[in-house]
Parts: C-alpha cells; structure tokens; sequence
C-alpha cells in the first residue's frame, strides 16, 4: 500500500461514516501531517505510542565488524540509532487471524 492508497482508503473511510466533509486533498495534509509528527518525535528521541496499533521507537544499535562485499575487508560499522516499530498485542492478533484464514484456503485461496 502506498501513500496515495492510504489517503484513499482514509478518505472513503470518512465519507462513509461522516459524509463527503474532506476532501482528498485535506485528507493527504492529515496523513502527512500524521507522518510527519512521528519523523520529528523519532529524530528527538521519543517514542510514540498509538493505543491498539505499537509503537514506535528508536533502538541504539552496538558497533559491529561487517565486511566489504567487493574486497572481503573487515570494517568497522559505528554504532547508531535506528527506528523500530513494535506493533500491538492487537495488531499481532489481527494479523495471525488473517494469516490463518489465507493459509487455511479462505476466501484469496487460488483453488
């Protein structure tokens, strides 16, 4: 799913349950805004926590050796912070039930 899909399933979503209010155009502010606001907290160090979705966080990563894939040289990679997600015990369980009904021959099974 894109970033244009997002906005357009976020938008039919509203029109749905509040009427035709926003237009797609305003609906892609309220999805950058949103991404955005989790880009700054991530670059100042916090954790952002969305209640029945995960969270978001920045995890330290240790100095490392790696190698140099073109000449097989050890180097040294520095260590350095990375962002994470963690997705919710609701997420996860929501997740495993679609995979059961896909693995399972559900309704996308090709048979």
């Amino acid at each position: 799913m894109t970033k244009a899909d997002l906005v357009e399933q976020v938008t039919a979503t509203i029109a749905r349950t509040a009427g035709p209010m926003i237009s797609k155009k305003d609906c892609a502010r309220v999805v950058d805004a949103f991404l955005d606001a989790v880009k700054v907290a991530l670059k100042e160090q916090h954790n952002i926590e969305v209640r029945g979705f995960g969270t978001f966080k920045i995890r330290r990563r240790k100095t490392r050796m790696a190698r140099n894939p073109r000449t097989g040289e050890p180097v040294e990679v520095a260590a350095r912070p990375v962002p994470v997600f963690k997705p919710s015990k609701e997420l996860r369980s929501l997740v495993a039930e679609e995979g059961d009904v896909v693995s399972s021959g559900g309704p996308d099974a090709d048979n």
